[in-house]
């Protein structure tokens, strides 16, 4: 009796058994693997490809971002430039007109000078010689309008010196100041300088002395 046909038949049910059992690890794997891959995604494309892919995007958007809040607005930087030259911008033209009002005369230097001679009348009413009435009504009034220019020369030469160094302290500024601010501020110190040594030759009179009264 022949039972080599059965043992082979055995044999080859057992390889195919073992061979299922080996191939359901690797097909549970597949299926893991193909269940990670979110839907949509193109054929073939495994989990770390779409992984790579979220991070790859996630750092273009932040580039994108970072180069979004880079990027400068015209309309903010004018607006920005005019806001930090205004205050700066007004003290430069009150130098200037400072300026100006020291050496075309103010109103308080007229008031100053008719006190002066309103007192100096009052003075030499009871009598006196012609030289005390010159000085005294016309000498003091004099000196008075001198010291007034003087003042408004002093305030134009320090406000315009005080724009000129401004940007030197404090905190530095990202945009360039007007370049018209400077200029206006140097001219206000020229008139303050100019208006300075004006009013000190009035008041010593270097320029015009007072008059001289014929024996007095």
């Amino acid at each position: 009796m022949k039972t080599t046909p059965s043992t082979t038949t055995t044999d080859d049910t057992e390889k195919k058994a073992a061979g299922d059992t080996a191939a359901a690890p690797d097909l549970e794997k597949k299926a893991t693997a193909e269940d990670a891959v979110p839907a949509g995604v193109a054929p073939g494309v495994t989990a770390s490809d779409v992984t790579a892919m979220d991070v790859a995007a996630t750092d273009a958007a932040a580039e994108d971002g970072l180069e979004n809040e880079l990027e400068s607005d015209p309309y903010a930087e004018a607006e920005a430039v005019a806001s930090a030259g205004t205050g700066s911008g007004a003290a430069a033209v009150v130098a200037a007109g400072l300026g100006i009002v020291s050496l075309s005369g103010a109103w308080t230097g007229r008031v100053a000078a008719e006190r002066e001679t309103l007192i100096g009348q009052i003075k030499t009413s009871g009598g006196g010689s012609a030289a005390q009435q010159i000085n005294e009504i016309y000498g003091d009034a004099w000196h008075s309008t001198a010291l007034v220019n003087g003042l408004f020369a002093l305030l134009a030469l320090l406000v315009g010196v005080f724009v000129l160094v401004r940007p030197a302290f404090g905190a530095p500024s990202l945009l360039p100041r007007p370049g018209w601010i400077r200029s206006v501020a140097w001219a206000g110190v020229a008139l303050g300088v100019l208006g300075v040594l004006i009013s000190v030759g009035m008041y010593l009179d270097l320029f015009v002395g007072l008059p001289s009264a014929a024996g007095g």
